[in-house]
């Protein structure tokens, strides 16, 4: 492919462009921060409220009636803002264990991630989980340790874990003065200054921020004498390791950059987001299925589809594909290739989505994240594209590893209750599956994690109007099947396996336990198993 020349307000656009996601262990503070940084970015006058809308209590980025309800974050929301120069796209993910297929695909459109860990647990299993696949991805990660003001850990010890669970070399940008209720600030160590915080009435606005030097007569009357002296040991012993802080290394995602401070009161939230974009870089390349790598200043739009959301407007039937540009400059009513099927589409009603306010897009650029509305053609993993010969492979697909089945309570809502399942079932959280010897035409569900069954019928009723009963199955692995000599549909399966089609009517076996899979394999050496499609 020849390459262009982009032009120059394109290759301004791209460069000031970050797009991020935050991850996090269920509680550690991601949704807080997430908060936070829309504060001190401006986007919110309130930490917690909308501007224009300060009444609003609830949190930005959890937009979903339940998420409110139950105090966590359940779907990834996008959230854009200026700060500083930068166009920031910052993708706010599920914390809860049972979304991480949606947290996966979030993770696929983003250039960094900043992972948050609470400073008196340390890197907790979720927090193992989410990093191998940004490992996996080379996505560069940036730590914030939250909580700073409650009874931590060692500081080195959570450097030290870093580096021992994640194999990333740590390095502590800034340096916490004091823990629990003797914290006061953070020790900056490129400036070499001390920053003191001041709490704020509720926390919801800026934390006033005191500068000095570490001997300066109002630094130490901050701290107890024997915070200081701890404080001015390892300090020392941080210069001392000789360690060299090298940007390169963070974008090769062999050094993490470490942050501490307290998202609840505002404390270190804006160095760490200062740090984020002075050392994160612009939109990256990504590669087509060809194998061509297309560079974001590339004149040609394109983009892919990673995320699917009905029914964000309570007021509309609506569905909105969000989609990641990944080159060149988005329009809106322009006219691409939707690369799955070869149609030209147009790209009407485009918008910037704010928690659940709406602003029409007239414009975007590589990097940045547009809400498509009202369009059923597109489906998670879609390219689209000017150039005909661009179309990604990003979305990586899961197993489910839990079954329900679903099943409308009123006949009289039958046809609510069809459209609605369908609809859901869009947002690629969850897969339909069909027994062929089934008694009843009751629809199975294969998810990630059974909380996400519990959100399926909570939306059936409040969004649809439509009421349902929920029947756990008892499968937990699922293998895709081909066999060259043996017709599965034929077969005699052992007690604990049920064959299965799902929505692209592949084969599929369940299994209830994962001895009982590993039998079945060795006793079937001429059948093959796959933990995707065929």
């Amino acid at each position: 492919m020849p390459v262009e020349t982009a032009p120059a307000n394109l290759s301004k656009e791209i460069a000031r462009r970050r797009t991020f996601a935050i991850v996090s262990h269920p509680d550690a503070g991601k949704t807080t921060i997430t908060e936070k940084f829309l504060l001190y970015g401006g986007a919110v006058h309130l930490a917690g409220s909308v501007t224009a809308r300060r009444n609003q209590r609830a949190s930005t980025s959890d937009w979903l009636e339940l998420e409110q309800k139950r105090g966590i974050s359940i779907s990834s929301t996008v959230l854009q803002f200026d700060y500083d120069g930068y166009r920031v796209n910052l993708l706010d993910t599920p914390g809860h264990q049972d979304f991480s297929e949606d947290t996966y695909r979030v993770l696929t459109a983003v250039d960094a991630a900043i992972m948050v860990i609470d400073a008196g647990k340390g890197i907790e299993a979720q927090t193992l989980k989410l990093f191998e696949v940004c490992r996996h991805r080379g996505v560069p990660i940036f730590t914030f340790i939250n909580k700073v003001d409650r009874p931590t850990l060692e500081p080195f010890e959570l450097l030290d874990q870093l580096e021992q669970k994640l194999g990333l070399a740590p390095y502590a940008v800034n340096w916490p003065l004091g823990n629990g209720p003797d914290f006061r600030g953070v020790w900056d160590r490129h400036t070499k200054m001390a920053h003191l915080f001041e709490r704020t009435t509720g926390n919801a606005q800026r934390a006033p921020v005191q500068t000095g030097g570490l001997d300066d007569d109002f630094v130490r009357e901050q701290l107890t004498p024997e915070t200081y002296e701890t404080v001015c040991e390892e300090v020392e012993m941080l210069e001392g390791a000789g360690t060299e802080f090298d940007p390169a290394d963070v974008l090769a995602a062999k050094t993490t950059p470490v942050y501490f401070g307290s998202a609840l009161n505002n404390f270190g939230v804006q160095l760490l987001l200062d740090g984020f974009l002075k050392y994160s870089a612009p939109p990256e390349s990504r590669k087509t299925t060809l194998g061509i790598e297309i560079e974001p200043s590339n004149p040609a739009f394109s983009g892919f589809v990673f995320k699917i959301q009905a029914n964000m407007d309570p007021k509309h039937r609506d569905r909105i594909a969000f989609i990641r540009i990944v080159s060149g400059k988005f329009e809106r009513n322009m006219t691409v290739i939707h690369a799955r099927t070869g149609r030209k589409v147009r790209l009407g009603n485009a918008s910037k989505i704010f928690g659940s306010e709406r602003e029409t897009v007239e414009e975007a650029y590589a990097g940045d994240v547009v809400g498509i509305v009202g369009n059923n053609l597109f489906a998670i993993g879609d390219t689209l594209t000017e150039d005909g010969k661009m179309d990604y492979d990003e979305i990586p697909f899961f197993a489910p590893e839990c079954y329900t089945y679903i099943e409308n309570a009123q006949p009289v809502q039958a046809k609510r209750f069809r459209t609605g399942l369908s609809q859901l079932l869009q947002e690629g959280v969850m897969q339909q599956y069909r027994l062929p010897d089934a008694v009843r035409n009751v629809p199975l569900l294969g998810a990630a994690g059974p909380l996400q069954f519990e959100i399926v019928q909570y939306r059936l009723e409040s969004e649809y109007g439509a009421e349902t009963r929920l029947q756990a199955a008892p499968w937990i692995e699922t293998r895709w099947v081909k066999s060259d000599t043996v017709d599965i549909s034929r077969m005699p399966l052992p007690p604990g396996v049920r064959l299965a089609y799902d929505g692209q009517d592949c084969a599929v076996l369940l299994f209830e336990t994962a001895w009982g899979m590993n039998y079945f394999a060795e006793r079937n050496p001429e059948i093959t198993l796959g933990t995707l499609p065929f």
